[in-house]
């Protein structure tokens, strides 16, 4: 059987209880060595086997997989399993062999970042959407969406895997609804002990992340959402009715 976790954001503590178990009770471990907090690994029980994927190509990871299947084998990826995780090509190749396998979430890298800037993505009357999504590099995206089009709706947006892309970043970013003075942030490392925050404007992001030397394994977040508002929910309005309350002026 084989186990995707999701291993959280960076902070050992923020696996899942489940994970956390998984782990305990492994005989075999491979894990995201790129960007897993080797904590973790902590544990495991003595005995178990561990892999780092950083090192594997698929089709040496899946061997490994192959080999061990009649074991207790953990698949530990960075943050959640469904985002940017290739976790899919790696399902397609047990399902092709039968080989069992489930899924565990984890907490992602967007969330941690939204807790060490203490926003909510989704504020009234600013924004009620949140758009995930990365810059097209080495590994591209397709072309309806490239950041420029996705920046139209000006929306709450975090921009994976692009630390390392500022400067095109900001240009596309400013091609949409975004304006230089849109607020944006750079988080390094979420959740993890060198957690770093870097606020600026849009228009300052490429140098405010050149000043603090800020290149990979970090989220660039956009939108007016990261600004106090004055707008508050109604679903804690004392004149908006609800199934469990009526409204009382």
């Amino acid at each position: 059987m084989v186990h995707f976790v999701g291993a959280g954001c960076g902070a050992p503590d923020l696996i899942t209880l489940r994970g956390e178990r998984l782990l305990r009770e492994a005989d075999v471990v491979i894990y995201a060595g790129s960007l897993v907090n080797p904590a973790l690994l902590g544990l495991c029980p003595e005995g178990c086997k561990v892999y780092n994927s950083a090192e594997m190509t698929l089709e040496e990871l899946f061997s490994v997989m192959k080999e061990n299947e009649k074991q207790k084998l953990v698949r530990l990826q960075t943050g959640d399993t469904s985002l940017f995780s290739a976790v899919r090509e790696q399902i397609d190749l047990l399902e092709k062999a039968g080989i069992p396998y489930d899924i565990t979430p984890g907490v992602s890298s967007f969330c941690g970042a939204a807790a060490a800037l203490g926003v909510e993505y989704t504020l009234p009357a600013v924004s009620q959407t949140v758009i995930i999504t990365r810059m097209a590099g080495r590994t591209p995206v397709p072309e309806r969406e490239r950041i420029a089009y996705l920046a139209a709706h000006g929306a709450a947006m975090v921009i994976f895997l692009s630390a390392g892309l500022l400067e095109q970043l900001q240009a596309e970013l400013l091609e949409g609804a975004y304006t230089e003075e849109t607020p944006a942030a750079i988080v390094y490392k979420a959740s993890w002990p060198e957690e770093r925050v870097v606020r600026c404007r849009l228009g300052e992001l490429s140098a405010a992340g050149k000043r603090a030397g800020i290149r990979k394994t970090a989220l660039i977040v956009v939108g007016d959402f990261l600004e106090k508002s004055n707008e508050r929910s109604l679903l804690y309005d004392p004149a908006f009715s609800t199934e469990y309350r009526e409204a009382s002026r």
